[in-house]
């Protein structure tokens, strides 16, 4: 090889290696989701875990309301009953979130489709008072609501903050025991959430627990 030809070979060779940029792997668990939407999943599963059992459950529980108490207070306001038993979304004109508990008859029920549900009467007059969603697909946000350290801006924007109340109420779906056979006429005891924008809303309840009595 001539020398002029060596010394254009070596040239080419060291830009090459000067073009190259090292990169490290990693170490397992030290990764970060992305900012933007394509973390979404990484940053919600990490929420999850580290709230819904520790933080959302014990909240839920501790501050349930019987129903027949709650509904009597709802009746007589709804925003005095939201401020003392409640919690409010975020936006103008969000419903109050109620914890709540009780038990009642199962007179309907629906365990056929992707929205499962039962209707319970809880006061013996043979007519459902609320509706408890089972699942997979459950209707609304009050899980995510009920919350106050589930902070609207502490999320990138609307549609991750919605990610959020989507998983929480598929999380709560995932964990009841749901009945077995034809429920009518079975007696359930549970403790969920209900958001309400008037006293006179349907009560739509999505359950944290359930109970089924044999």
């Amino acid at each position: 090889m001539n020398r002029t030809l060596l010394t254009v070979t070596c040239l080419a060779a060291a830009l090459s290696l000067g073009a190259c940029k090292i990169v490290k792997t990693p170490a397992p668990g030290t990764q970060t989701a992305a900012a933007d939407a394509s973390g979404d999943d990484a940053r919600i599963s990490a929420i999850l875990n580290d709230t819904y059992d520790q933080k959302l459950l014990p909240l839920v529980k501790s501050q349930a309301s019987e129903f027949a108490d709650l509904r009597a207070a709802i009746a007589a306001g709804l925003d005095a009953a939201g401020q003392a038993h409640g919690h409010r979304g975020a936006g103008e004109g969000a419903a109050w979130n109620f914890a709540a508990k009780g038990q009642g008859k199962v007179v309907d029920a629906n365990l056929e489709s992707r929205a499962r549900k039962l209707e319970l009467d809880t006061d013996g007059d043979g007519k459902a008072d609320l509706t408890l969603q089972l699942g997979p697909v459950v209707k609304g946000t009050a899980l995510r609501d009920i919350a106050p350290f589930y902070d609207f801006t502490d999320f990138r924007d609307q549609i991750e903050f919605a990610k959020l109340a989507r998983a929480l109420n598929d999380k709560a779906a995932a964990a009841l025991a749901t009945p077995e056979g034809d429920p009518k006429g079975k007696t359930v005891t549970f403790t969920g959430v209900v958001a309400l924008k008037s006293p006179t809303e349907a009560w739509l309840v999505t359950p944290v627990e359930i109970a089924v009595a044999p």
